[in-house]
């Protein structure tokens, strides 16, 4: 099993800016698969980006120029770094390990954008 915990969430200002990092431990194998997704109300949840264990990365086209995905294999944790964040950017953010048929998914945390 493998168990995930997002830090980093909070209340900011439009324009500014947030770190979530997401910690797995468990049963990690070295060739997966990272993302973050979120979920407004109302709304489905959606990828905002993912990147491998060999830091291939994908973002969706609302956050691209906006926000990096990264990761430290030696750590199993991934990071989100935000920047010029939007009111439309508010949402949970969900972190997730995928390798194979392996799914997993943290509980999420809250990213609220408002002035």
């Amino acid at each position: 099993q493998v168990q995930l915990v997002e830090f980093g969430g909070g209340l900011v200002q439009p324009g500014g800016s947030l770190r979530l990092s997401c910690a797995a431990s468990g049963s990690i194998l070295s060739i997966n698969t990272m993302g973050w997704y979120r979920q407004a109300p109302g709304k489905e949840r959606e990828l905002v980006a993912a990147i491998t264990s060999r830091s291939n990365t994908n973002y969706a086209d609302s956050v691209k120029g906006r926000f990096t995905i990264s990761r430290d294999n030696a750590k199993n944790t991934v990071y989100l770094q935000m920047n010029s964040l939007k009111p439309e950017d508010t949402a949970v953010y969900y972190c997730r390990y995928l390798h194979g048929l392996v799914d997993y998914w943290g509980q999420g945390t809250q990213v609220t954008v408002s002035s």
